[in-house]
C-alpha cells in the first residue's frame, strides 16, 4: 500500500488530500476548520481531517507531496536578478520569506507532537503539481494542459500536453510577467482591494462594454508562440517590494499597480467610490483581454498538439466565464477543470505527481468526478448539536421533524422552495473547492425575481452586481442552456436560451448568463432528488444555489451550519435528516 499526503502550504487556500494506491479518498482546504477565508499557512487542521477520515497517523504515510518546490526554475531566478537588479530590499523581503518558514518536519512536529512523520518528502514544482491537479484525475487518456495564475516556484504560466499518466511540458510564462498578475492589478484598480476579489470583476463585467480593450492590449502583449507578455510600465512588483503576506491567517497583497495605469485609465477607484459606468467599462475590458490572451494561447495549443481535449488548472482556471466560451472560441471539444483549479488543488496534483513517479506501472485508474471529499457527520452528532441548541431553537420559534424517508424528504424540501422560502441544505460530504455543490448549499427558487434582493437581505448582504448560480439536472442542459455539457464542478458559464430566461430569473445575470452546476443522480443522490421534486412541482428542473455561509467561509460541521441559520433570517434548514423550520407569526 502507498498512501501520500499532498499539500499546499504558504500559498493562499492551504489544503491537504491523501492519496491511497493511486485513489484519492480525501481532500479538504484549511479555511473550513480555521474559519477564515483563503488561509495561508501550513495546513494542519485539513492534514489532522484527511488522516481522520482514513483512520490513520501521520507515521502511516509513505510520502508527503508538496507543490513548491525552492529550487525550480532557479537559472531563471538567478538570471532575472542578475539582468534587472531589483531593489535590495524586495531581494531580501523573498529571502525572509523562505527563511521564516519552519521547515517541514518542525511543522509536522509542532502540529502532530505525538506522533511520528516517517515519510520521505517530495517537492513538486507549482505548475507540474497545477497540471497534474486536472490531468491526472481527468477522464482523457491525453490532453492539452494549461496551467495559468498569479506566480508559483517564480513561474506564472505552463503548459504542454498529457498522455497516459505522463505530462510533458512545452514552455512556460516566467516572472515578472502574468496574466493572473494582470487580472489581480486591474482588480485592485477597480477599487477591490482583498486577495480573491476578481470574481467580482467577473460578475461586473457584463454591466459593462470594452470601451478599453485597446488600452488592455496596450497593457497584456500576446507573442507570435501563443504566450504573453505585461508592459511592465504598469506594475511594480518587479522593481519594488509589494507587501505579501502568506503566514497563517488571511493573504494580503499590496498594490502592484504602478501610477502610469492611471495615465492610461484615469484615476483608480476608491473602495468605497461609487461605481461608474466607467469602471465597469474597464471591468468588461479586463475580461475580455483576459479571454483574447487565454483563447490566443489554446488556438497555438490545439494546432500544434491536435487533441480535442484541454485540461485547465491555476488561479486563472477559476474564470468561469472565459472557461464557458472554450468550445466557442477553440476548436477544444472537451474541457476538464476540476472543483478547486487553483492553488488549493495544487495538493492533489503534487500528490498524484509523486504517485507516478513512485509506481509508474500503476497507470491512471482515478477519476474525479464528484467534489465530495470532506468531512461528514452522523446522525448522532447532530442530534447532540440540536440538543445543545434545543433552547435558542425555541426561542426562534421553529418546529424540528426528524425526516427518514427521503423522497419525503426531498417532497417537504422542494415545497419550501417552491413557496419562496430560503433553505439551507447541510448533506453528506464537505465538498472540495470554493464552490458549493449541493452538500453545503442554500437553495432557493429560480423562478422569483425577487430571490437576489430577498438573499441578500436576509443572509448574503453582497453586491447586487453579483450573480446567483443554477444547480440543473443534467439530462435537462440542452434544454435550458445553449451549450449541452458535463459541468459537475460549477467551473463554467454558459448561455442561458434566450425563451427560458424570463422564467428563471433569479439565476439569469444581465448578459443572458449562468454559471451552471451539472448534477447527476450517481454523484449525489440526494441533491439529485431535491431538485427532481423541484421539477415535479414546477416544470423547472433546477434550484437557485449559493454558498452556505455569510462572509466567512462555507460551513464545515453541523454547528456551523445552524449557527448561521440562526443569525440570519434563514426560513428552512435542512440539517441531515432534520427538516427544521421557523414558523410563521400570524
Amino acid at each position: 500500500m502507498s498512501i501520500i499526503l499532498g499539500i499546499n502550504a504558504y500559498h493562499g487556500d492551504s489544503s491537504a488530500c491523501l492519496v491511497v494506491d493511486g485513489e484519492m479518498v480525501a481532500a479538504a482546504e484549511e479555511e473550513r476548520f480555521r474559519r477564515v477565508k483563503h488561509w495561508a499557512g501550513f495546513p494542519s487542521e485539513a492534514i489532522r481531517y484527511c488522516l481522520k477520515e482514513e483512520g490513520m497517523r501521520l507515521a502511516d504515510v509513505d510520502y508527503v507531496a508538496i507543490n513548491s518546490d525552492p529550487k525550480a526554475n532557479l537559472m531563471k531566478k538567478i538570471g532575472y536578478t542578475m539582468k534587472n537588479r531589483p531593489e535590495l530590499s524586495l531581494i531580501m523581503d523573498k529571502l525572509k520569506d523562505q527563511n521564516k518558514r519552519r521547515t517541514v518536519d518542525q511543522e509536522f512536529k509542532s502540529a502532530f507532537p505525538d506522533d511520528d512523520l516517517k515519510a520521505e518528502v517530495r517537492h513538486v514544482e507549482h505548475h507540474l503539481a497545477h497540471l497534474s491537479s486536472a490531468f491526472h484525475v481527468s477522464p482523457y487518456a491525453d490532453a492539452v494542459v494549461v496551467s495559468v495564475d498569479g506566480f508559483g516556484d517564480f513561474a506564472s504560466a505552463a503548459w504542454g500536453v498529457g498522455r497516459g499518466s505522463e505530462i510533458s511540458i512545452d514552455d512556460k510564462v516566467y516572472f515578472p510577467h502574468s496574466l493572473g498578475a494582470f487580472y489581480q492589478a486591474l482588480t485592485q484598480f477597480i477599487g477591490f482591494p482583498h486577495y480573491g476579489d476578481e470574481y467580482k470583476v467577473m460578475g461586473l463585467a457584463p454591466y459593462g462594454k470594452p470601451s478599453y480593450l485597446e488600452q488592455m492590449r496596450q497593457i497584456v502583449l500576446l507573442q507570435d508562440d501563443g504566450s504573453f507578455l505585461l508592459n511592465l510600465d504598469y506594475f511594480k512588483h518587479h522593481v519594488e517590494k509589494v507587501n505579501y503576506e502568506w503566514e497563517s491567517g488571511i493573504p494580503t497583497v499590496g498594490q502592484i499597480y504602478s501610477d502610469r495605469l492611471a495615465d492610461l485609465l484615469g484615476p483608480a477607484r476608491e473602495k468605497s467610490e461609487e461605481l461608474t459606468q466607467r469602471h465597469r467599462d474597464i471591468a468588461h475590458s479586463v475580461q475580455a483581454m483576459y479571454e483574447e490572451a487565454f483563447f490566443h494561447l489554446l488556438n497555438k495549443l490545439h494546432a500544434r498538439h491536435g487533441t480535442d481535449n484541454l485540461c485547465v488548472a491555476g488561479g486563472c482556471g477559476m474564470n468561469s466565464v472565459a472557461n464557458g466560451k472554450v468550445t466557442l472560441r477553440t476548436p477544444f471539444r472537451n474541457v476538464y477543470i476540476q472543483s478547486a483549479a487553483g492553488d488549493a488543488g495544487g495538493a492533489i496534483g503534487a500528490a498524484f505527481v509523486v504517485h507516478h513517479l513512485v509506481s509508474p506501472k500503476a497507470g491512471r485508474q482515478f477519476v474525479m468526478d464528484h467534489a465530495y471529499w470532506g468531512g461528514h457527520c452522523s446522525e448522532a452528532e447532530v442530534r447532540e448539536v440540536l440538543e445543545k441548541n434545543r433552547d435558542q431553537l425555541k426561542a426562534e420559534n421553529c418546529s424540528l421533524e426528524l425526516m427518514k424517508d427521503e423522497g419525503e424528504l426531498c417532497s417537504r424540501t422542494a415545497q419550501a422552495i417552491a413557496e419562496g422560502k430560503v433553505v439551507g441544505w447541510f448533506q453528506g460530504r464537505m465538498e472540495w473547492g470554493p464552490r458549493a455543490l449541493g452538500n453545503r448549499s442554500i437553495v432557493c427558487d429560480p423562478r422569483r425575481s425577487d430571490m437576489k434582493d430577498i438573499l441578500n437581505l436576509k443572509i448574503k448582504r453582497r453586491e447586487s452586481f453579483r450573480p446567483f448560480a443554477p444547480s440543473v439536472l443534467r439530462d435537462s442542459v440542452a434544454e435550458w442552456f445553449e451549450i449541452d455539457a458535463e459541468v459537475p464542478f460549477m467551473m463554467k458559464v454558459f448561455q442561458i436560451r434566450e425563451e427560458k430566461r424570463a422564467e428563471i430569473p433569479a439565476v439569469t445575470h444581465v448578459d443572458g448568463s449562468g454559471r451552471l452546476q451539472t448534477v447527476y443522480s450517481h454523484t449525489n443522490p440526494r441533491y439529485h432528488g431535491l431538485i427532481s421534486a423541484f421539477n415535479q412541482l414546477t416544470g423547472v428542473p433546477m434550484v437557485l444555489n449559493t454558498s452556505f455561509n455569510e462572509n466567512e467561509p462555507v460551513v464545515c460541521k453541523p454547528e456551523e451550519a445552524l449557527a448561521c441559520f440562526l443569525r440570519t433570517k434563514m426560513d428552512v434548514l435542512v440539517l441531515g435528516d432534520w427538516f427544521i423550520e421557523r414558523k410563521q407569526e400570524i
